[in-house]
């Protein structure tokens, strides 16, 4: 008999469409080979199958495991993770403690410091330091990092909210924007280099950790690595990418070392910039990369002669 799978896409968050596409994704390529459910949870953070609500453990008790596909707030930082161990359920990606930690940029870059991995300084503001005075804030950052800078928010995916901030007034205009919807943000210096991902997955051809070919993203030279640069098709993706030998296996072993030390689980993915003097950065590791058509995972998946649905299973069947 076919296994029940329970696909969860949507989610309360920042990413909701990208979650819908990264469901929609695996609820196509599994469809003749489980029997699946598609629970489309909304931005309320109510559970609904085909239409009508439901209880998470009423949806859950009656599937063999539970595929996330959600993206960012609730689904990747631990709060839909929580809910499902709690109903003893078994899913796919990590647990709650390692998703919360890989979400939170300040914790997650704390964790690489003290492992020795190069991450950029990079510095947490409140927008409740010098109580509220954003033009101080500004200022101690400006005297504190080169310019340009990063802004981000720390516990947002998909480069969600990330701007570059050039000179003071680009800065202190930025901190109003985000603080509109943040009330936290992590400064990072600005380092340029080649950009490259990799992802990790457990288990995978007589490997613990099998580390995928790194990912090399091009982006126009005026063009972050955003939000909008990825999901619109307008980056170029090169896979393998253009390293050396030497990059390519420290690339390698650093995504494998970033998802033992986050506790992570089956599979995430692992963003880099490799600087000409100062070598590889790790930027962040993610614990549910997308699975659209336009993402990273997929495409490097199928570069190293696997493919799609069989990653899926895969994944699966770990869990």
């Amino acid at each position: 008999m076919s296994k029940k799978i329970l696909v969860l896409r949507g989610g309360p968050s920042s990413e909701y469409e990208v979650s819908l596409a990264t469901g929609k994704s695996v609820l196509e390529a599994l469809v003749d080979h489980y029997v699946t459910t598609d629970c489309i949870i909304d931005k309320n953070g109510d559970w609904y199958i085909k239409g009508f609500k439901t209880e998470p453990h009423i949806a859950v008790r009656s599937h063999d495991v539970v595929f996330n596909a959600m993206h960012g707030e609730y689904g990747e930082d631990g709060q839909v993770q929580r809910l499902l161990e709690n109903l003893g359920a078994k899913f796919t990606g990590p647990k709650s403690l390692g998703a919360s930690l890989s979400m939170n940029k300040v914790m997650s870059k704390k964790i690489f410091k003290d492992l020795g991995i190069k991450t950029p300084l990079h510095k947490l503001i409140n927008i409740t330091d010098n109580d509220g005075n954003l033009e101080q804030t500004a200022v101690s950052i400006f005297r504190s990092f080169p310019m340009p800078v990063i802004i981000k928010p720390v516990d947002r995916g998909s480069s969600v909210g990330v701007t570059i901030a050039r000179d003071y007034n680009s800065l202190i205009n930025s901190l109003i924007s985000l603080f509109v919807n943040y009330d936290r943000l992590l400064i990072e210096e600005y380092i340029p280099g080649k950009e490259a991902t990799v992802g990790v997955i457990e288990e995978f051809r007589d490997q613990k950790h099998y580390a995928l070919l790194p990912v090399e993203i091009r982006t126009a030279s005026d063009m972050l690595f955003d939000y909008e640069a990825k999901y619109s098709g307008n980056t170029e993706e090169i896979c393998p990418g253009n390293f050396s030998a030497e990059e390519k296996q420290l690339l390698q072993e650093i995504a494998v070392k970033a998802h033992q030390a986050l506790g992570l689980r089956h599979y995430s993915r692992s963003d880099f910039i490799i600087h000409p003097r100062r070598g590889i950065y790790i930027l962040e590791t993610n614990s549910l990369p997308g699975l659209t058509k336009e993402s990273l995972l997929p495409k490097s998946i199928k570069a190293v002669g696997s493919d799609y649905t069989q990653f899926l299973k895969h994944i699966i069947d770990l869990a």
